[in-house]
C-alpha cells in the first residue's frame, strides 16, 4: 500500500505545481503585489469586470447580394462582347434595393438565345433564368445560394472585424454571431479607451476600386449632368470626392467625377498585408501604398497599357480619394494620397485594407459602455462571496465530519487551484457569471464528498471495518457522482453552444470545475483516506 501511496502522492504534487504555474507563471516578484500582477497577466477579466464596450451590429447582407449580382451583370456584358451579341443586348438590375438578386436581360435576338442559355449555365450556376415577353429573361439567385451568400457575408464580416480588432491590440475581445437576431454580430471589447475610433475602423467597408475617369471634375451633380445632355453615359456612375487642397467639404466643397461602372482593380485584387504607410514624394503628405496580387497586377497592366494619357480614380468606400493620369503601363502597385489625409487616417486606412474589406456594410443596433468602477465593485463582491462561501463550507465539513472534514477541505482547495490553473493555461476570460461558476463548483465538490462520506458512515453502521467501509463507500458513490456530473456537464455544454459572452464564461468555469472535482473527490480523497488507514492500528475507529 505504501508503494501505491507514493506514486499517487507524486501525481498530486506534480498536478499542484503545474496548476500553480498556470495561475501565477513565474512572478517578477514574490511579494503580494508581484503575485497579484502575475495573476492578472495569466487570468484575464471579461467586459463585465474590466469595463469596456458592448456592441450589437447588423450586417447589411443585401450589400453582399448586390455586389454578387453586379459581378454577374459585368460577366454577362463581357460574354455578350465575346459572343458578338448586338449592341441592343444588355443586362441590368431593375431594383437593387428591393430585389438585389434579380437581373433582367433584354435585346437578345432569337438566334442567340441558345448562346445566352449556355452563358448562364456555364458562368452563372447559382442563378435561375425565366423567359418573358419579347426575348426578355429574368435571372434570380437560387434560394439556397442566396441563403449561403448571406450567411457567408456574416461570417466574413466576423473574421474581418476580428482581424481589425486584433491589430488594434484589444485584449480578449468577443466577436461572434448574435443568436437573438438575423445576421447580427455581438462585439465585446474589454478595456477599450477609444470606442469611437474602434467603431469607425470596424464599420469601414474599405471597398477599394480603381476606375477609369470618363469626365470631370465638376463642381456639382447638376453640372456633371448638364455636360452630358442631362444623362450619364451608358455603364457609368457619378461619384464625389473631396477637392484637392480643401480641409473640409465646407471650405473647398466636393468635386464630382463620371467614372466607368466596372473597376479595373477591386479590393479582391489587393495582396494580403500589402498596404503600408509612406510619404507622397511631391507633397511629403501621408500616403498609403498598396500591392496587387499577380492576377490583379496582370489585369491592371493590361488595362493601363490600353488607356495611356487617360485618368484613373482611386475610389474607397464609394468616394473618390485621388485622381491621376496614366503615364505608362502600371503593374502591381499603387498609392492613395491627397484629400488632406492625416497620419492617423493613413495608418487606419492601411490597417483596414490589410485586414480585408467587409463584404457588406454594418449598422449599429446597440451600444453599451461598462465603466471600470462597476467591474471593480463586481470583482470585490464576487471575491468576497467566494471567500465567505468557501470558508463556510470548510468550517461545516470540519464540524460535521470531524477528521474526515480535513480530507474534504484539502480536496476543495486543490479543486480551486486546478480550476484557476486551467483558466490560466487556456487564456479563459473570467466574467462575473464565471465567478458564480467557481462558487457553484465549490458546492458541487462538497456534494461529492457528502455522498462518499455518508456512504462510508452507512457501511460503518452496518458493522464493516474502516478499510472495507472506505472501499464500499467510494465504489457505491462513484456511479452517483458520475451521473450528477455528466448531467451538469450537458447543461454547461448547451449554455456554451447557445450562449454568448458572460454566459459562455460561466459554462467554461463550471465545466473545468466539474472535471477537477472528479479528480479531487475521488482520487485525492481516496489517497488521503488510504494514508490515514495505513497509520491506524487494526480495529481503530475512523474519524468521520
Amino acid at each position: 500500500m505504501n508503494k501505491n501511496l507514493g506514486w499517487k502522492l507524486g501525481i498530486i504534487i506534480v498536478a499542484l505545481v503545474v496548476f500553480l504555474y498556470g495561475i501565477f507563471g513565474v512572478p517578477d516578484s514574490w511579494s503580494r503585489s508581484g503575485l497579484v500582477a502575475a495573476l492578472q497577466n495569466r487570468i484575464h477579466l471579461g467586459l463585465d469586470l474590466k469595463g469596456g464596450t458592448h456592441l450589437i451590429l447588423q450586417v447589411q447582407v443585401n450589400d453582399a447580394v448586390n455586389a454578387d449580382s453586379d459581378r454577374a451583370v459585368d460577366l454577362v456584358r463581357e460574354q455578350f462582347r465575346v459572343h458578338k451579341f448586338p449592341p441592343s443586348a444588355d443586362a441590368t438590375k431593375p431594383d437593387p434595393v428591393n430585389a438585389p438578386d434579380k437581373i433582367v436581360i433584354k435585346g437578345v435576338p432569337s438566334d442567340s438565345i441558345s448562346d445566352l442559355r449556355s452563358i448562364i449555365s456555364d458562368h452563372l450556376p447559382t442563378y435561375d433564368a425565366t423567359s418573358g415577353a419579347e426575348n426578355t429573361f429574368t435571372l434570380a439567385m437560387k434560394p439556397q445560394a442566396l441563403i449561403e451568400l448571406k450567411n457567408r457575408a456574416v461570417q466574413q464580416a466576423i473574421d474581418t472585424i476580428r482581424n481589425r480588432i486584433d491589430t488594434l491590440g484589444v485584449s480578449e475581445p468577443t466577436i461572434e454571431e448574435h443568436g437573438l437576431g438575423d445576421y447580427q454580430i455581438l462585439v465585446q471589447l474589454p478595456g477599450v479607451d477609444d470606442p469611437a475610433r474602434v467603431k469607425e475602423i470596424m464599420q469601414s467597408t474599405a471597398m477599394l476600386e480603381i476606375k477609369l475617369v470618363l469626365g470631370g471634375p465638376f463642381a456639382s451633380e447638376q453640372e456633371a449632368l448638364q455636360a452630358n445632355n442631362g444623362l450619364l453615359p451608358p455603364n457609368s456612375v457619378l461619384m464625389k470626392g473631396k477637392a484637392e487642397g480643401g480641409r473640409s467639404a465646407d471650405e473647398a466643397g466636393d468635386q464630382y467625377w463620371i467614372l466607368a461602372q466596372s473597376s479595373a482593380v477591386a479590393g479582391a485584387d489587393l495582396r494580403s498585408n500589402g498596404a503600408s504607410v509612406d510619404r507622397d514624394p511631391n507633397t511629403n503628405a501621408p500616403a498609403v501604398e498598396f500591392l496587387l496580387t499577380n492576377e490583379g497586377g496582370r489585369k491592371f497592366a493590361a488595362f493601363t497599357s490600353t488607356h495611356i494619357e487617360k485618368s484613373l480614380a482611386v475610389v474607397l468606400d464609394k468616394r473618390v480619394r485621388n485622381v491621376a493620369n496614366i503615364k505608362g503601363e502600371i503593374h502591381d502597385q499603387g498609392s492613395i494620397s491627397g484629400g488632406g489625409m492625416k497620419e492617423d487616417e493613413a495608418k487606419d486606412l492601411a490597417l483596414v485594407l490589410n485586414s480585408g474589406a467587409l463584404p457588406a456594410g454594418i449598422k449599429y443596433l446597440q451600444e453599451l459602455t461598462v465603466g471600470p468602477s462597476l467591474g471593480t465593485d463586481s470583482i470585490r463582491a464576487g471575491v468576497e462571496a467566494a471567500i465567505v462561501g468557501m470558508v463556510a463550507v470548510l468550517i461545516f465539513m470540519l464540524v460535521y465530519y470531524h477528521g474526515a472534514g480535513i480530507n474534504a477541505d484539502v480536496a476543495l482547495i486543490l479543486n480551486l487551484i486546478i480550476l484557476l490553473g486551467c483558466m490560466g493555461y487556456f487564456g479563459a476570460v473570467l466574467t462575473l457569471p464565471g465567478i458564480a461558476g467557481v462558487i457553484l463548483t465549490v458546492g458541487m465538490g462538497v456534494d461529492s464528498n457528502v455522498l462518499i462520506f455518508e456512504r462510508i458512515r452507512e457501511e460503518l453502521r452496518n458493522g464493516k471495518t474502516p478499510p472495507s467501509a472506505v472501499d464500499q463507500g467510494f465504489a457505491h458513490a462513484w456511479v452517483t457522482i458520475v451521473d450528477t456530473h455528466v448531467t451538469t456537464l450537458v447543461s454547461a455544454a448547451i449554455l456554451f453552444a447557445a450562449g454568448s459572452g458572460p454566459v459562455k464564461g460561466f459554462a467554461v468555469t463550471l465545466t473545468i470545475g466539474l472535471l477537477a472535482n472528479l479528480f479531487t473527490a475521488v482520487f485525492v480523497s481516496r489517497l488521503i483516506f488510504d494514508w490515514i488507514l495505513s497509520r491506524k492500528q487494526r480495529g481503530e475507529a475512523l474519524s468521520i
